[in-house]
């Protein structure tokens, strides 16, 4: 049941002392560990925080293409396409993360741009057409991946497109030659 629904429940709350309020405020920010980070991002961060935000997830990403190195391989194999949209996916649940703390829209978008551009950079191949469920399953994702970031550019405003732009025509250049976009 929501708070919203029960007005009477609500006007009880919202009627408690301020102690009180106080004291159910923290118990419930405590159970929710995605309010807690977004909480602290809103209430004790500022501009530098953001920055090091965004760098650090752009490290932890670098780090997910490295520590699959050893795990696929440019080749067109079944496992290589399984291995590859495992760490997308992982990648984009960091971006996801990130995006619902920060709602920073440019760090959002440059950091898919990022993943994206990785996995074409690093295994071509792979994106080549292929009968093999797990490829069909990976381009389909990636056909997904490619129009959310044509969506989350063109909301951007001009100038800060313009400083996306190489890495966006690369990921679109390479789309396009690949059937990646739809």
């Amino acid at each position: 049941m929501s708070l919203h629904k029960d007005s009477v429940l609500k006007e009880a709350v919202l009627n408690l002392p301020a102690k009180e309020k106080d004291k159910l405020l923290v118990r419930l920010i405590n159970k929710d560990k995605m309010l807690l980070k977004q909480l602290h991002y809103e209430l004790l961060e500022d501009e530098t925080d953001l920055a090091d935000r965004i760098e650090d997830l752009k490290n932890r990403l670098d780090d997910l293409y490295d520590q699959a190195r050893s795990r696929i391989k440019n080749l067109p194999v079944y496992s290589n396409f399984k291995e590859l949209s495992s760490l997308i996916r992982q990648g984009s649940g960091m971006i996801n993360e990130h995006e619902k703390i920060t709602k920073d829209k440019f760090s959002v978008l440059e950091c898919r741009l990022l993943l994206v551009e990785e996995a074409f950079d690093r295994y071509p191949n792979l994106f080549t057409p292929s009968a093999l469920m797990p490829a069909i399953k990976l381009q389909k994702y990636l056909m997904g991946r490619v129009k959310n970031i044509i969506t989350l550019h063109d909301k951007l405003h001009e100038d800060l497109q313009y400083d996306l732009k190489e890495q966006m025509e690369y990921v679109l250049h390479f789309a396009e030659e690949h059937h990646l976009i739809v």
